[in-house]
């Protein structure tokens, strides 16, 4: 049963830190990318107008809820309101089987 939990654990962290690698890579793109289209755009028209905000503007939301994803910040539905779920789901099952 030890060697269960001990497996069990390095699973998620594993799966943990698969989720982090992602984000992390996400954000490292977005930095190069964003910095490129913000050099391309001043040696262009020279910040008449900076075209390459929109583009960061856009990837940004989508980086602001990854990061709210990869670093459980949803007050809502965050890991412990599902574990919390998961095992009042159970125990409702368990007892409607005790019953029938």
């Amino acid at each position: 049963m030890e060697d269960f939990n001990k497996e069990s654990k390095y699973f998620r962290a594993k799966e943990r830190v698969e989720v982090l690698k992602k984000f992390y890579g996400n954000l490292f793109s977005y930095i190069v990318f964003i910095s490129v289209l913000a050099g391309i755009n001043y040696w262009v028209n020279e910040w008449r107008y900076m075209w390459f905000l929109w583009a960061a503007f856009g990837w940004g939301i989508g980086l602001f809820f990854h990061a709210i994803n990869t670093f459980n910040l949803n007050p809502f539905f965050g890991r412990n309101w599902e574990e919390k779920k998961i095992k009042e789901l159970m125990n409702e099952d368990e007892n409607q089987k005790r019953w029938e």
